[in-house]
This record gives structure tokens, C-alpha cells and sequence, in this order.
């Protein structure tokens, strides 16, 4: 199977959300996950015995497609547990559409769940720290972000005042979604984000995602099955994984990602270019992300994404729609927010975005982010019509 072989045989049928933000007492990341796989079913019109692929990440589960099949009731033929972090579900879409293509499975679920807000804002897994890197103490994974910022600032001359125009405009995007967490909608200012308590320099708690609960769910099925069912298929164009290194201080650049790699693979495979993208979704985890990513997967050059992103380029009504539901910064993001690109992008891409949606929307773009800038994957998604 060549890469160009799996163009358009692959399509997302069904997404969701779980209940988000701070979620009942008592409910679990099982809960969510299965909130979240009834929801998308309902969507795809679909029956929970017709899932026979799953994919699943987790920060709380060393076996997360063995216990979560346990607790959905699902016995697939097919199953994938990749964890490279945040970008684990959106490397998931690529493997997906390569099991549904070679008949390992008809129809896969990808499955995500965290109730990080309510385990009081922990990371779940914990983190090894090199020895050289613990001495420093950093506050992971902030500090590790900050000093991306930071090289991006003395090397290109970004200034803070451009890393709070990510946050802005994302709070822009989360005042126009109603799932948006209530603490991801309140006005913001580049003054606001400025003000705000530094976390580790240049990185102020507004430049910092949201900690939420949360769920999500992702169905995929052959082109020609989604034909057939209810909602209007996302075919998957493109997709590709990279890595360059795992620690922080082993990053060859501190202002250039493994997106790089991971973008070029999924345009080639796309037939695209990013002048093709209508509307592109990344995970913002901080700030510095929007910035690096929209360098490296080529909307602007690089060291040219302070002045990209400045004037509400990237906000609603700007020339480039980035992160439409609010992203990570202000709609949710429940320690591992790649899933949720995904689930916006179909929505963008079915005209389901409300107040927020983007006129003639046919190509999406998600790129996904985990560890400490660590590992990347990038997806293309489109309609019909961008089938040709």
C-alpha cells in the first residue's frame, strides 16, 4: 500500500463529546469515554456491535484498549494502544485508515477520557525527569514550553504582546461555542493575558490551556459505507507522525517541531498545500504552540509567526480560522487534547459549527502535539468536494 492509496477510502462518520469542563461527582474517565462512544454512535447512526477497530490513549491506563473494551462491551478484531502523548488520537486517524483499508477492521472507534479537573488538576501519569533536567526544577511541562517561547522571542524578536494575541483570539472563537468551559469565556484582552500571574517566563496562566474534564469520540468507516449512513462523511486526505526526541533539553531546535516532518508527509499524501486549508486546528496548549506550529506546517515562514498571528488574523473574521472552538487555551483540554481537533474539524467540515462556522469549508487541517513538543502528527480532512 502506497501512502497516495489511502486518499478518500477512509471517512469519519461519527464524533462527540463527552460532558465537559467539571463533571458530576462520581462520574470516571471510563464514564466519559463512554458517554462520549454512545454519543458519536448516535451520530454515525450506528450500533455499538458494529465496531470492530479501536484505538485508545490513555495517562491512566498502562492497558487502555483492554480495560476500555471491558467497559464499553466491545470485543474488536482490531486494536491499537499508540501513546505519544496528546497527539496519540490524531496519529490514530492515520492507523485507522490503514486497518480499514487492508480489512483488519470495517469500523473504528477512537476513544479518549480524563476527569483531570476534578482529580485536582494532576497529571495522572507521572513524569521522569532526566537528572540533568531535574536539577533545574522545572515546573513540567510549563517550563519546558517557556523556553521555546523564549528562544522564539530572542531569536526572531516575538514579543509577548504576539503570544497573547493566540489567547485572545481563542477566547474570540470559545465566546462563540456553547460547550466552551465557563472559565474560557469571559472577555480577554492582550492586557488581560499580560497581567495575569507568570507561570514561568515568558508563559503568564493565560497564555496556559484551561484544565478540564473531558471526553471524546471518533468513528471512522470505509468511503463507501459512510455513502450510506446519516451525516455527511469527512474523508481522511492525508496524514503523518513524527518525532524528533523526548526530553527537552534533546530538541534540536527549541523553535522548530517535528510538525516539519509530519506536515510535509500528510500534504504529499493529501495531493495539498497550506494555501488549500480552510480552517486549521492545533493543539494550544500554551501560547508558543499556535505559533511554532503554524511555521512549521507551512502558513507562514518561520520566525514570522508573532506578526502572523497579531491583529486578529487567526480570530473570528480573520483572514486564517485557527483553533474555531476555542482550543485548548479556552474550550477544554483534559490532559490529552488531540481528540478534540479531530471533532471540531468534522464539524467545521459538515457545516455544524453554529456561530463559529466558517463559509465554504472543505479542507481541515489537525495537528496534534505530545510530551514536550516531543512528538507531532498531522491530519487532512475534507469533503466531498475536496475529494475532486
Amino acid at each position: 500500500m502506497s501512502s497516495t492509496d489511502l486518499r478518500g477510502k477512509v471517512a469519519v462518520v461519527g464524533v462527540a463529546e463527552s460532558d465537559l469542563g467539571q463533571v458530576a461527582p462520581g462520574l470516571t474517565h471510563f464514564d466519559l469515554m463512554g458517554q462520549a462512544t454512545a454519543r458519536a454512535l448516535k451520530d454515525a447512526g450506528l450500533k455499538k456491535s458494529d465496531i470492530d477497530g479501536f484505538f485508545c490513549a490513555s495517562s491512566y491506563l498502562p492497558f487502555p484498549t483492554l480495560d476500555v473494551a471491558e467497559y464499553l462491551g466491545i470485543r474488536p478484531v482490531y486494536a491499537d494502544s499508540t501513546n505519544v502523548g496528546g497527539s496519540s488520537f490524531v496519529a490514530h486517524l492515520l492507523h485507522a485508515a490503514m486497518a480499514i483499508e487492508a480489512g483488519l477492521c470495517t469500523t473504528a472507534l477512537i476513544a479518549y477520557g480524563s476527569t483531570q479537573r476534578s482529580d485536582g488538576g494532576r497529571l495522572v501519569s507521572p513524569t521522569t525527569l532526566l537528572p540533568w533536567e531535574e536539577a533545574y526544577r522545572p515546573r513540567y511541562p510549563v517550563s519546558m514550553y517557556a523556553l521555546a517561547a523564549s528562544r522564539h522571542m530572542h531569536e526572531y524578536g516575538t514579543t509577548r504582546e504576539q503570544l497573547a494575541e493566540v489567547a485572545v483570539a481563542a477566547r474570540h472563537w470559545a465566546q462563540l461555542n456553547p460547550k466552551a468551559f465557563t472559565y474560557g469565556r469571559g472577555p480577554l484582552t492582550v492586557e488581560d493575558v499580560l497581567s495575569s500571574q507568570m507561570i514561568s517566563y515568558p508563559l503568564t496562566s493565560k497564555d496556559c490551556c484551561l484544565v478540564t474534564d473531558g471526553g471524546g469520540a471518533v468513528i471512522l468507516t470505509s468511503a463507501e459505507r459512510a455513502r450510506d449512513l446519516p451525516t455527511a462523511p469527512a474523508y481522511f486526505l492525508g496524514g503523518g507522525e513524527a518525532t524528533w526526541h523526548r526530553s527537552m533539553s534533546q530538541m534540536p531546535d527549541l523553535t522548530t517541531t517535528a510538525a516539519v516532518d509530519s506536515g510535509r508527509r500528510a500534504f504529499a499524501m493529501a495531493g495539498l498545500k497550506p494555501s488549500d486549508v480552510d480552517v486549521v486546528e492545533l493543539y494550544d496548549a500554551f501560547t508558543i504552540n499556535t505559533l511554532l506550529f503554524l511555521e512549521d506546517l507551512g502558513f507562514c515562514e518561520k520566525g514570522e509567526g508573532g506578526a502572523f498571528v497579531s491583529d486578529g488574523r487567526i480570530a473570528p473574521g480573520g483572514e486564517l480560522p485557527v483553533n474555531t472552538n476555542g482550543g485548548g487555551l479556552s474550550y477544554c483540554h483534559p490532559g490529552m487534547y488531540g481528540i478534540f481537533l479531530i471533532i471540531e474539524a468534522v464539524r467545521q467540515l459538515r457545516g455544524e459549527g453554529g456561530a463559529r462556522q466558517q463559509a465554504n469549508t472543505n479542507v481541515a487541517l489537525v495537528n496534534g502535539n505530545g510530551g514536550v513538543l516531543s512528538s507531532q502528527a498531522t491530519a487532512l480532512l475534507g469533503t466531498a468536494e475536496a475529494l475532486g
